[in-house]
């Protein structure tokens, strides 16, 4: 006869081995109760449920059974028990605990909305990121020509750091955007997983300079000698021996190629670049510091000019060989120094979604009470048909709107948690 403390481990090995049944058991019952009723099973029920599926007759009650506790297996069996019961017990609480928790209703919508896993986000640079790649075969767009391979090729290997605190919903729009101003798109369509894998489909450009030219204006282009540091965008009079013109740069070229850094066709680092001058981490990060600008500009030298300038002003520069370029000063954009000096004040922009369960669901502005009760105020909200800047009090509020608020970085993060 073996010794007691080998007989227990033997119960403890049968109590394991004949316990995995009823364990399912046990947490498919407290799973489906709780989620379908609301309803949790006593957890003596279960047990006696669980023992009497392993094998042991009577259930518990085999714990007074004379022919149990004093047979030679005794130390054994009751070990066993004791180890399905345990089992069983863990089993029925984590199964009641994910119905209480389960959403009743799952669509992949709701999906969407969700970030993603904390097992794919790095900590990049102090801040929490998610690395977006390109994977699989780039499909074309039904109505458009196929891809170039060289091109299909290149977004392929597309790679980019993205704040992991977006939803799937907007990573998803962020890489088609970058994607469509990198390689110049004319259509795109981005569908990423819960491992930051993104699933492309493209249509190659179908125009390249009328894209850049404002409705009315008209694109000339000039010899010239090339200012250095010349970006598209700035504002320029292009000087001719008939005439002054005033127009907007859309591109140039020195006759030192190297010496242009690529104006024709930004880069993502350009277009990440861009998105912090335009404020777009100040909204997501409240604490990241922002990117220095690295817009493309030329070297300076002889070259040539491509500019945007009204239909009458076109005829006289078509006609000149030549042109004397003056850059014309735009100064500060108000709204960069609006950011600024709030920014020092310690005030923040934050964008919020309403969720399902959220106490704005269902009510107005006015009866909200945003300002006087979190702190913050309501610039613009988001609705289906677009946005609604300085909304009015009796605006409803639904879940899935997007709210555009301000206020101080506490009082943000409370009224995350109302809008959530």
């Amino acid at each position: 006869m073996a010794s007691l403390p080998v007989e227990v481990l033997l119960g403890v090995y049968l109590g394991f081995l004949t316990g995995i049944i009823p364990a399912l058991v046990a947490w498919t019952l407290g799973f489906g109760f709780k989620y379908f009723t609301g309803v949790t099973i006593p957890g003596f029920g279960v047990v006696v449920l669980a023992v009497a599926l392993a094998g042991v007759s009577g259930g518990l009650l085999a714990l007074a059974d004379p022919t149990v506790t004093q047979s030679a297996n005794a130390p054994i069996l009751v070990t066993a028990i004791l180890v399905v019961t345990a089992l069983s017990l863990y089993a029925h609480a984590k199964g009641d605990q994910l119905g209480a928790n389960f959403p009743r209703r799952l669509s992949f919508s709701k999906l969407r909305e969700r970030t993603l896993p904390r097992d794919v986000v790095e900590f990049v640079g102090g801040r929490d990121q998610v690395r977006i790649t390109v994977v699989g075969d780039v499909s074309d767009v039904e109505g458009y020509p196929p891809l170039p391979d060289d091109l299909r090729s290149e977004i392929g290997e597309a790679e980019y750091t993205l704040p992991a605190d977006l939803r799937v919903s907007e990573l998803e729009d962020r890489v088609a955007e970058r994607l469509r101003t990198e390689f110049d798109l004319g259509d795109v369509t981005v569908s990423i997983d819960e491992r930051g894998r993104a699933s492309v489909a493209a249509a190659p450009p179908f125009s390249g300079l009328s894209k850049r030219i404002p409705a009315g204006k008209r694109a000339v282009s000039v010899d010239a000698l090339i200012p250095t540091g010349l970006a598209r965008g700035d504002e320029v009079t292009l000087v001719t021996n008939d005439a002054q013109v005033g127009g907007t740069v859309v591109s140039a070229k020195s006759d030192d190629p190297a010496a242009d850094r690529r104006l024709t066709s930004p880069t993502a680092a350009e277009i990440e670049g861009a998105e912090a001058e335009a404020g777009a981490d100040a909204v997501e990060d409240d604490d990241a510091p922002a990117r220095a600008v690295r817009a493309p500009t030329t070297g300076g030298g002889e070259g040539r000019l491509t500019a945007a300038v009204s239909r009458t002003d076109a005829e006289p520069l078509v006609r000149a060989d030549r042109a004397r370029v003056v850059v014309e000063a735009r100064g500060t954009r108000l709204e960069y120094e609006l950011v600024s000096l709030l920014r020092r004040s310690g005030i923040r922009f934050r964008r919020f979604t309403v969720g399902a369960e959220s106490e704005l669901d269902g009510v107005t502005l006015g009866t909200a009470t945003v300002r006087d009760t979190h702190g913050v105020a309501v610039l613009a909200v988001r609705k289906p048909t677009g946005w609604l800047v300085t909304p009015p009090g009796t605006l409803g509020i639904a879940a899935g709107d997007e709210l555009f608020a301000v206020g101080e970085p506490r009082q943000l993060d409370a009224f995350a948690e109302v809008v959530a």
